[in-house]
């Protein structure tokens, strides 16, 4: 039997300030900034996971809603919503807070997947993933479609070949 563990196993929060050298000429965090800490929060959970290296294979959107000011507390909570073969999907979340006024706000959210790598850079099979909770299974359902877009958004899966995304993209109709 195949190994098997919860996704709450691989929960990781990290939390950091907003430093002036991290900051654009508008005392507002850099994107590429954000992007890095959300990448290295999400790569922990992915290793939580699967007990192993990991790279990243891809970033869904990363959508800049709210700027982040310098001084500010971010927080990055993932969580492996679904494990494949050798990959994995995580999501994360990002909460800003000015911690003086007690203000606190969801800034960004995305799906990253990453991919178990031995010693040799080889992809190798990962632990199934077992969701609890009503969030985590609803989650660990939707992650099917959302890899199978990501195929088809990146020519490896023909979007006929997708049964899950037939209803998305009406297909059949």
């Amino acid at each position: 039997m195949a190994k098997q563990k919860f996704a709450r196993e691989s929960f990781v929060i990290t939390t950091e300030m907003v430093m002036p050298n991290e900051t654009n000429p508008l005392n507002n965090l850099m994107g590429g900034h954000l992007m890095h800490s959300m990448d290295v929060a999400a790569a922990l959970a992915a290793q939580r996971h699967s007990n192993r290296i990991v790279v990243t294979a891809s970033v869904d959107n990363i959508s800049f809603s709210r700027p982040i000011p310098l001084g500010a507390a971010v927080t990055y909570e993932a969580k492996v919503t679904r494990a494949f073969n050798s990959s994995m999907e995580v999501h994360i979340i990002v909460h800003a807070e000015d911690i003086p006024s007690g203000q606190r706000f969801k800034s960004n959210e995305a799906f990253f997947t990453f991919v178990a790598v031995d010693q040799t850079g080889r992809p190798i099979d990962v632990p199934e993933l077992i969701p609890e909770t009503e969030d985590e299974k609803n989650m660990y359902d939707y992650a099917l479609r959302r890899r199978q877009l990501r195929l088809v958004l990146a020519g490896r899966l023909k979007p006929s070949d997708a049964t899950e995304l037939k209803s998305i993209f009406k297909l059949d109709e």
